[in-house]
């Protein structure tokens, strides 16, 4: 009787172990999942949005602004901007954007304010939309056409944003043509080698206006 009580109990033992085996293989299976989502996420721009405290992005025809001023909701406002360049603000009335960088409007308008009578007034602009620049890709991607041009795009987001390149693609023969001075530049772009990383310079930023050619 005693002999059947040992092997009983030998038996017992490892059918308990199997239940907490699988609980740590379950525990580890599940550990790179919890690491993954313990990542933090990487931060898009949408089309048509400036990037943050691009302090260099000149303001265009039909960008959209957001003017702000301190303490004075009556002269705060969303505006777009008029094929004239200019925008139209309380008090203000009519006051010339295009052509200039938030900071430089910012500046105009603390003057334009300063001399209305506004004590101190602390103003911000902010570029909400951007709908005044563009570029152009054709040939051999998801969704060939216009896109807007967000400050510090590169080309292959830029590619990105159009889909991607198709499947029968020239990944090493695609061009960027751009106009300087008045004459048709063309600038190699060899996708497969930049996303190696072994020509990383041709991943130029863009220009308004730059076309992007996949044959």
């Amino acid at each position: 009787m005693k002999r059947i009580s040992q092997l009983a109990v030998l038996f017992l033992i490892p059918a308990m172990a199997l239940p907490v085996a699988a609980q740590k293989k379950n525990s580890k299976a599940k550990d790179p999942q919890s690491t993954t989502a313990a990542a933090p996420a990487q931060a898009s721009t949408p089309a048509g949005m400036p990037l943050a405290n691009d302090v260099s992005y000149v303001i265009g025809p039909s960008d959209e602004l957001s003017v702000s001023v301190w303490e004075q909701p009556d002269l705060s406002k969303a505006v777009p901007v008029r094929p004239d360049g200019k925008i139209s603000l309380p008090l203000v009335n009519d006051i010339q954007a295009a052509g200039k960088t938030p900071m430089q409007l910012m500046s105009a308008l603390v003057e334009k304010y300063a001399t209305l009578g506004v004590k101190s007034p602390l103003v911000t602009v902010t570029v909400t939309a951007i709908k005044s620049q563009f570029i152009y890709i054709l040939g051999a991607v998801g969704h060939p056409g216009t896109f807007p041009l967000v400050p510090g795009m590169t080309v292959v987001q830029a590619i990105a944003s159009s889909g991607g390149l198709t499947l029968f693609a020239k990944q090493t023969k695609i061009e960027i043509r751009r106009v300087e001075s008045g004459q048709t530049v063309r600038l190699p772009f060899n996708y497969k080698e930049v996303m190696k990383g072994v020509h990383p310079e041709q991943d130029i930023v863009l220009k308004p206006n730059d076309t992007i050619f996949v044959p």
